[in-house]
């Protein structure tokens, strides 16, 4: 592709917007309610706090156009786009609202997020499949910083010193993960701090948003504790594990026969000939658990011990005093009650790696910054990326089968940030697009369903 001229650029028509998808997906928004949401439950204090809706709707927004900081919000103040939207506001407004926030109105930031998801679960197939299966899986990442002025900060596990984001998703087997809670916490905070609240909140959202199926918490060895399983259990769900290589589980290894092994193999192995085995084959085995055993009687948990083993290519890499079978294999324990089969529970299972993707998009989207010094701003500013990511998704998943699985990113390129010029005709607003755009029917599709009449409930 090359340039057949050298034409000039004069930036001076008032008519034209570079976000075009923002008139579906915030028509989608109000249909869910997300204004009321907020009149009805966040009460910031002052002159920080008055239209908060106005002010909660651009930031939400601003974060699904792309926005990243809250210099960023100005993407919302060009062209015609006043035309478009009412209730814009200045970012230096939007930052006095953020900053005002304490940790009670982050609170209720989060009860609105917990509501608009239920909404949006009702208003398109969000949550596809919920009526069977649907997994709760919860994780942390750190959001790195820099400088020394923001609050909370600090070099947590992973060595970078930053802001501790724990997350929880809900995803099923045929639709992608949406986020059901979301805590921000100090950068050096344990990873399982505040765990057991956050999962309670996810599956109180879940079943709000419409999964009535069974429901399994997913986590690695860092939520491995009696406290977030037993968060799951009051909550009627079921729990899958990664279990920490303790001596207990170390000794509950020992004990699986040889033959019990069951050869498994991974979706993409190769076969090597020189080797004459598969690549990344591993075997996979059960044994009866009880954890937690130096707790009270009345908390011990027995379930299932489902371990993975792969052969080590290098056994002086085994740590010194485990024995033969510890030198010879590497073992991955998982920790649960599925009803599901071993070699099912062990596969779903790893499907737990979903929560990554989720993670990726936000930290490629509105967590690419911790955009404040003041803790609390940070704070409302992640309940709002999880807000817009569930919005993105649901405008994804009414557009097209394909945006329904898409990543952020990708729906806000073929979706969002799509330029038209605005016109009037017969008293209306009329948008004039880009022709033999490539996304065309999904764009029609969203914005017939989001602006049209609701659909009427079939009896």
């Amino acid at each position: 592709m090359r340039l057949s001229h050298g034409p000039s650029a004069v930036f001076d028509d008032p008519n034209l917007v570079s976000v075009a998808g923002l008139v579906p997906v915030l028509a989608l928004a109000r249909r869910a309610g997300l204004h009321d949401l907020v009149t009805e439950h966040l009460s910031v204090p002052g002159s920080a706090g008055s239209s908060s809706s106005s002010k909660v709707a651009a930031l939400v927004a601003g974060m699904v156009a792309g926005a990243d900081s809250i210099d960023d919000m100005d993407l919302l103040r060009h062209g015609a786009m006043r035309r478009l939207f009412t209730g814009s506001r200045a970012p230096t407004t939007l930052g006095t609202h953020l900053r005002a926030y304490t940790f009670g109105h982050v609170r209720q930031l989060d009860a609105v997020a917990a509501r608009f998801l239920a909404a949006l679960a009702a208003s398109c197939p969000l949550l596809a499949g919920g009526g069977q299966v649907a997994y709760v899986d919860i994780d942390d990442t750190i959001r790195e910083t820099h400088g020394y002025k923001k609050q909370g900060v600090g070099f947590g596990y992973s060595k970078v010193k930053g802001l501790n984001a724990v997350i929880a998703t809900i995803a099923t087997p045929t639709a992608a993960p949406v986020i059901a809670a979301t805590r921000l916490r100090r950068g050096n905070v344990n990873s399982a701090k505040g765990a057991p609240r956050l999962v309670t909140d996810a599956l109180v959202t879940a079943r709000n948003a419409g999964v009535t199926g069974l429901v399994t918490v997913r986590a690695d060895s860092a939520y491995y504790n009696h406290d977030v399983i037993a968060a799951a259990r009051r909550a009627g769900a079921r729990f899958s594990v990664t279990a920490r290589m303790d001596p207990a589980v170390t000794r509950a290894i020992t004990t699986i026969d040889d033959n019990a092994w069951v050869a498994i193999k991974y979706p993409k192995a190769i076969w090597d000939d020189e080797q004459q085995r598969w690549i990344c084959d591993a075997q996979v085995a059960e044994v009866p658990f009880t954890a937690f055993t130096s707790r009270r009687k009345d908390e011990h948990v027995t379930a299932r011990l489902i371990v993975r083993r792969v052969r080590r290519l290098n056994p002086a890499t085994a740590k010194a005093g485990q024995g033969e079978l510890f030198a010879a294999h590497r073992h991955h324990a998982v920790f649960t009650d599925s009803p599901m089969t071993m070699l099912a529970a062990e596969v779903s299972h790893r499907g737990h790696a979903i929560i990554e993707n989720v993670i990726a998009d936000l930290k490629d989207g509105a967590l690419a910054h911790m955009p404040s010094g003041v803790f609390t701003a940070n704070a409302a500013w992640t309940v709002l990326a999880a807000i817009a990511y569930n919005l993105t998704r649901a405008a994804g998943t009414i557009a097209s089968a394909f945006h329904a699985k898409a990543t952020t990113a990708t729906i806000r390129a073929q979706l969002i940030a799509v330029p038209a010029r605005v016109a009037r005709s017969a008293r209306q607003q009329v948008l004039h697009l880009p022709d033999r755009w490539p996304w065309q029917h999904a764009w029609a599709a969203l914005h017939a369903a989001a602006t049209g009449p609701p659909a009427t409930a079939t009896p």
